[in-house]
């Protein structure tokens, strides 16, 4: 299982790039201006040979530099570090599960006049249309992103899906070694209840099998009961789950 969650880490991490990499005898310090908890927080891959108290002075003084918090993403593996940083004050945020489906999506795009599904392996067009449907309105954040985007080097997909021919929902597949990480799952805030979530992850899901891909992954936060309950329908099962380490 250690073997499994550190190919999926990686994965991730290659599918959601963060702006600058540090590597600390065998942790990743990922450093993004502050978006997202995934590309500004410390993992813990591989096996380390420092003393673990001078470690995590040197990320927090690392961080502090950066003018960000410092946060640690742990997995079920890291409970005797997790307790460490508990005495230390930190808290525990976002549990977050990793999902897998093997058999590929069992829900196919249905037929639908009013819905037009817009696919490209690039993100200049569609970036606009996510920001605007994610309501990622702070012209720092975008730009972040966008720099974070430009720096993915596996393929990738993006799916907009047009609703009476306007933009409403977006998607967006990483693919490595047959494995596709399914992110950027939003629908407007508008058209939310009409099973456009599921439309648009079934699209994507579906292009990806045609070009032979029929693993794929997903993070979700385990609050978010709503897309817990849709990419079950979608197949996904929880194979592990991970946190964050705040102070």
């Amino acid at each position: 299982m250690k073997e499994q969650i550190q190919k999926y880490e990686e994965m991730c991490l290659n599918g959601h790039v963060a702006l600058n990499t540090f590597f600390y005898d065998g942790w990743i310090l990922k450093f993004s201006e502050g978006y997202t908890g995934r590309a500004n927080s410390v993992s813990l891959l591989y096996p380390s040979s420092k003393p673990i108290a001078e470690k995590v002075a040197f990320c927090e003084n690392m961080y502090k530099k950066q003018g960000l918090p410092c946060q640690f993403k742990l997995t079920e593996f890291d409970t005797e570090f997790n307790d460490f940083l508990e005495k230390r004050g930190y808290k525990v945020t976002t549990p977050t599960d990793l999902m897998v489906c093997d058999s590929g999506c069992p829900v196919k795009p249905d037929n639908d006049s009013k819905i037009e599904y817009i696919f490209s392996a690039t993100p200049d067009e569609w970036l606009p249309i996510f920001f605007k449907i994610h309501e990622i309105n702070d012209a720092h954040d975008q730009d972040v992103y966008t720099r974070m985007v430009s720096k993915v080097l596996v393929d990738t997909i993006y799916c907009t899906l047009m609703y009476d021919g306007k933009p409403a929902a977006c998607s967006s597949v990483a693919i490595e070694n047959g494995n596709a990480l399914l992110q950027n799952v939003i629908v407007s805030s508008e058209l939310r209840g009409l099973g456009l979530g599921k439309k648009v992850c079934s699209a994507i899901l579906e292009k990806v099998r045609e070009l032979g891909v029929h693993h794929s992954y997903l993070q979700v936060v385990q609050t978010n009961t709503v897309a817990v309950n849709l990419y079950k329908k979608l197949g996904f099962e929880k194979l592990y789950s991970y946190w964050y380490m705040k102070n």
